[in-house]
This record gives structure tokens, C-alpha cells and sequence, in this order.
């Protein structure tokens, strides 16, 4: 009669395993034979697999579909800028040098753009995958901050934009010097994006119990409340500098690259600070 029942509430967990409704807290393990309370566990391991399984695949399809979207509109410019410039070209002696120049320069800018696309989008999937590993090690952190800086003083140049740091205090934190400084150098870059001609973006670090903070503030209009919880979205621009080159990927990068060293980015609101700034927080 006990191996009969114990029949019955296997069939019955299995039945709800394949209909997609098994719940592990509908079985009391307390009333369970160790048969039985074994095959609960087998079959809410699997409900857990099949979850996950799912969520993978729904973010490869995400994945996918943003891929298509962004590369759509380079290739459709590279083809287009092709097709005129073959035609300017057969025009022979009549075709124009600075059509032929404009054209080829439109190429180039895109053929560019289409690259530094698909190099980011790599560098995305190798770490949302786990086939990107980090080495963080201690490091100067001034120097991290003095490298990425450097990495956008001519853009920031073009603006009349000055950077001021403040780096005299010696701090040392964990993390993997290149990947870091790739992180770094988007929030800066995202910075020149947002400061006006002739503004500034001030650089300062702060030392806590367990982290080190770098501080980046510009003094563009800031970001909002709202903004600052969507600035870190995969290809979120804002409305501010949607008019300017940019796919809208740096900041999600450098999320994605902080957190795999145990470290975390904060927004601020410019409703507690004039400016935009972004704090980075590195572990110890």
C-alpha cells in the first residue's frame, strides 16, 4: 500500500513537471519517503534548468534583434554612398573630385562606425556570456584615471572643453587595468558628450571602508532622476546627444565590465549636484 501511494506521488509530480505546473512547495518533504523527496528535487532542478534555458534564449534573441538593428542603418549608408560613387566614378572626365572625396569620406566614416560596432557588441556578448575574464589585481588607481584620461583629451580638445583632476592621494584598488580603463574612458567620453563648449569636467577620488570612489562631474545639464535609471540600458541614448556619433553602448560596457570586479557605478541626479556625474566604486 506505502510503495503504491509512494507510485501515485511520483506520477503525480511528474505529471506536473511536464505540464509545466510543478511547484515545489506543494510538496511537503516532511511527508515524503526519501524516494520521493529525491525525485522533488530532481524535478525542481529541472523546472530551474528549462527557466533558465528560456531566459537564455529570450536574451540571444534580444541579442540578435539588436544586432540587426544596429548594423542596419551603416550597411544601408555604406551601400547607398557606394551606389553614387560608382556612378559619379562613370561619369569619367564630367564626374566631380569632391563628390568622389565626400562620397569616399562617407565610406570610410561608416565602414568606422560599423566596426566599432561590431567590436563592442563582441566585447558585450564574450562578457554577458562568462568567456571574458577579468584579472583584477591592485593597482594605482591614479593611474588608471591619468591613462583613460588621455584616451579622450583630444575630443575633449575639440570642444574647449578642460578636465581638472584631483590625484594626489595615492589610492590602490582592485581591478583589471585594461578592461577598467575601457570602462573609465566611455563614462568620460560619455561626459564630453553632454558638456557644452568651453565647460569643464572635474575628475576627484573619495575612500571608503571597503571601496574606492572616482568621481566623474561635468557640468552639462545633468541627468535626471528618470534618466538615471534608464543611462545604463543597452543602446539608451539620451535626447541631448542623439545628434552626435554614438550607438549608445559605452555606458552599459562599463557596468557590465565594473561589476564583474565585485565594483558598482552610481548615478547622481542633478538635483543634488549642478552637472551630471557618475561615481565609480572599486573594491579594495
Amino acid at each position: 500500500m506505502l510503495a503504491n501511494r509512494t507510485i501515485v506521488r511520483l506520477e503525480e509530480m511528474l505529471d506536473d513537471a511536464i505540464e509545466g505546473t510543478f511547484v515545489e512547495d506543494k510538496y511537503d518533504e516532511s511527508r515524503m519517503s526519501r524516494l520521493e523527496s529525491r525525485w522533488k528535487d530532481f524535478l525542481s532542478n529541472s523546472v530551474l534548468s528549462n527557466k533558465n534555458l528560456e531566459t537564455e534564449r529570450q536574451r540571444l534573441e534580444q541579442f540578435i534583434s539588436d544586432i540587426s538593428h544596429q548594423t542596419k542603418t551603416p550597411m544601408t549608408n555604406i551601400k547607398m554612398y557606394s551606389t553614387l560613387l560608382s556612378e559619379e566614378v562613370s561619369r569619367g572626365e564630367d564626374a566631380s573630385l569632391e563628390k568622389i572625396r565626400n562620397y569616399s569620406s562617407e565610406i570610410e566614416k561608416q565602414t568606422s562606425r560599423l566596426e566599432f560596432l561590431i567590436e563592442s557588441l563582441t566585447k558585450l556578448s564574450r562578457l554577458e556570456n562568462g568567456t571574458l575574464s577579468l584579472s583584477a589585481k591592485k593597482e594605482d588607481t591614479n593611474k588608471l584615471i591619468r591613462t583613460s584620461i588621455s584616451a579622450i583629451e583630444s575630443k575633449a580638445a575639440l570642444k574647449n572643453i578642460k578636465i581638472i583632476l584631483d590625484d594626489d592621494n595615492g589610492l590602490t584598488s582592485l581591478f583589471d587595468m585594461k578592461w577598467t580603463n575601457e570602462a573609465l574612458v566611455n563614462i568620460l567620453d560619455n561626459s564630453v558628450k553632454y558638456t557644452p563648449e568651453g565647460g569643464e569636467i572635474k575628475v576627484f577620488t573619495e575612500s571608503f571602508e571597503m571601496y574606492n570612489a572616482i568621481h566623474v562631474v561635468d557640468s552639462g545639464p545633468g541627468i535626471s532622476e528618470e534618466e538615471a535609471a534608464r543611462i545604463f540600458g543597452r543602446f539608451y541614448r539620451g535626447n541631448e546627444v542623439k545628434q552626435e556619433e554614438g550607438i549608445g553602448i559605452g555606458l552599459y560596457l562599463a557596468r557590465e565590465i565594473i561589476s564583474k570586479e565585485e565594483g558598482y557605478i552610481k548615478v547622481v541626479p542633478n538635483n543634488k549636484r549642478k552637472g551630471g556625474e557618475i561615481v565609480v566604486y572599486l573594491r579594495k
